[in-house]
């Protein structure tokens, strides 16, 4: 890595970017930024075989949830119904928003798009992403002469 100014200090653009994202989401504390906040969250667990993706949408009906694969991205869509505030009432805090979201997950592998599976239950959504034929490793046998 590259010294840059003081002795024995060396630029990380990697680290400075972190700081940089960090200082931002401390300025933008309390309030929901699109871009900032990362939703649905998700989490990713991977196999030799599948991979399966579940995230928390709450609030969401199925009905308003597009999942996508292309080769090795999956891209989850929705909408979440605005919460409306009756006569008199305002907003002390606001950390759940409404609104159209999207997601885009690469993931580790190419997917057999013709064999995904997704449930939704408790507001769970559960997408299973069985791996690809053409991408799972293939043994090779050794001819000794």
């Amino acid at each position: 890595m590259a010294r840059i100014g003081r002795i024995g200090w060396s630029w990380d653009p990697f680290r400075e970017m972190e700081r940089i994202e960090r200082d931002w989401a401390n300025v933008f504390s309390g309030y929901v930024r699109p871009g900032l906040a990362k939703f649905p969250p998700v989490n990713v667990l991977t196999s030799e075989n599948d991979v399966i993706v579940t995230s928390e949408l709450p609030g969401v009906n199925p009905e308003d949830i597009d999942i996508s694969v292309a080769g090795d991205m999956l891209t989850i869509k929705g909408k979440r119904p605005q919460q409306e505030l009756k006569e008199g009432q305002s907003w002390q805090r606001r950390e759940r928003s409404g609104g159209s979201f999207y997601r885009t997950v690469q993931l580790p592998f190419t997917v057999d798009s013709s064999k995904v599976e997704a449930d939704y239950t408790k507001g769970i959504l559960k997408i299973t992403l069985p791996r690809a034929e053409s991408d799972k490793p293939k043994k090779i046998s050794i001819k000794a002469a």
